[in-house]
């Protein structure tokens, strides 16, 4: 393996494919200027370059009949979406003996120079097992963005159980916009593999290592994703279910309330109104009967509905520690 750098460009030279590793602000800089020169072929990919702000990937066929693949694509190394941290965007181009990057991170570029990764990629069949040992290199953040979006859940799924508090719907639906969101980056992982199937279908893609490490870790994400977009929605129907049923207890609690007091309201309406000859107003024992007589219908009242079975246990409010004795 041969390496020559310099502060914005790094060559290396494997076995089977080149390596050209650019950091660039500028898309016409002198090195891209250079670039198109030793790789006419890249020429469309280079155009159009000032354009890509999205994913981009696309499969061609240059003069020659020569494959390509080239594009640009999203991803984060955040590790919670509220983190303050600015979507990266790389672009790539290759074709079987020459492998272009553009803009990688540091801590990325960091990762693939390591001596484990750089012996992968001089092990690899050619430039698209490359690109192939570069993916699966980045879907590393993908791993501790779940890892982090794992140890969330369970504390939203402990504070469920626990207390199922107003708030934590807000909590579920922000699980769900994260979850959406990392999987929405994921979506370019799952276009690029196809996209070079199609580029290089010739090439028996599906029969190499790094096409397989690559597979097998993406299925890993991919499971994660429906595993966890499961288990939200049914956080979000237990929500639900508990709110319709709180909802209906305490209608039904108001109900009652109202019921029993229903006597009370009758006679403070009627007793209340200013007539002079209202029986017992002027008795010393008036008060005492009315009361009496009220507070009897009420208890009566409760009685009556008892016996039917409509109170049940709504009025019999249970402690969170008996609940959990239970």
């Amino acid at each position: 393996m041969e390496e020559q750098g310099q502060k914005d460009q790094q060559m290396m030279t494997f076995e089977h494919f080149q390596w050209r590793d650019y950091t660039v602000t500028d898309f016409e800089c002198g090195e891209l200027r250079k670039l198109r020169e030793l790789l006419p072929e890249a020429s469309e990919w280079l155009d159009k370059l000032p354009e890509l702000e999205t994913n981009y990937i696309s499969a061609r066929t240059v003069a020659g009949g020569k494959q390509v693949l080239f594009g640009s694509i999203l991803y984060t190394i955040k590790t919670n979406i509220g983190d303050e941290q600015h979507v990266n965007q790389f672009y790539f181009y290759v074709d079987p003996q020459t492998l272009v990057t553009l803009n990688i991170d540091s801590g990325t570029r960091q990762m693939l120079y390591a001596k484990e990764r750089l012996t992968i990629l001089s092990e690899a069949e050619d430039a698209v097992s490359g690109l192939f040992v570069l993916a699966r290199t980045l879907l590393h953040y993908f791993h501790i963005g779940m890892d982090e979006f794992e140890v969330n859940l369970r504390k939203l799924e402990r504070s469920m159980e626990e207390r199922n508090a107003r708030t934590l719907m807000d909590r579920i639906l922000n699980a769900r916009f994260e979850l959406l969101f990392w999987s929405n980056q994921f979506i370019a992982f799952q276009e690029l593999m196809h996209a070079a199937n199609e580029a290089f279908y010739d090439h028996d893609l599906e029969e190499r290592r790094t096409y397989k490490q690559l597979y097998y870790r993406m299925r890993r994400m991919d499971s994660l994703f429906t595993h966890y977009e499961k288990e939200i929605d049914t956080l979000i129907s237990i929500d639900n279910a508990t709110s319709s049923i709180r909802g209906n207890d305490i209608m039904k609690t108001l109900t009652i309330v109202t019921a029993v007091f229903t006597p009370a309201t009758a006679v403070g309406a009627i007793w209340g109104m200013n007539f002079e000859n209202l029986p017992w107003i002027k008795t010393p024992w008036g008060f005492t009967v009315v009361i009496t007589a009220t507070l009897a219908s009420m208890v009566g009242m409760y009685g009556w509905m008892y016996m039917k079975g409509w109170t049940g246990d709504i009025l019999k409010i249970k402690s969170h520690g008996e609940q959990k004795k239970k």
